[in-house]
């Protein structure tokens, strides 16, 4: 899956440096998607996720397996598990300093 991973990141790569693949949004539209609250359009899009997208129709198809695979594996850890290990670590601090305040700033991914 490691192999798989980064041969089909490079292969990105060397689309967008050769010209044939653009990213789907610009800086402004994530910052018009966040301000209006929207982010499930950009963030768990396919499209156009910061999570590594792996998944692509001319994939054979025991590469796709793998594909949604590793992109399972990545939403699950670089989204859901650190959303459960932030707010565990915020929901700690408030019941352990309960008389003081706390500023917390989360990022839209």
């Amino acid at each position: 899956q490691v192999v798989f991973a980064l041969n089909q990141t490079l292969l990105q790569q060397e689309s967008l440096r050769a010209g044939s693949f653009q990213i789907p949004y610009t800086t402004e539209d994530l910052i018009k998607h966040y301000n209006c609250g929207d982010l499930s359009t950009i963030i768990f899009n396919h499209d156009t996720s910061q999570v590594p997208n792996f998944i692509n129709a001319t994939l054979p198809a025991h590469e796709r397996i793998t594909a949604q695979e590793i992109d399972s594996y990545f939403r699950q850890e670089l989204i859901y598990k650190r959303n459960e290990r932030m707010g565990r670590r915020v929901k700690d601090l408030l019941e352990e300093y309960p008389d003081k305040s706390f500023f917390f700033a989360f990022g839209a991914g």
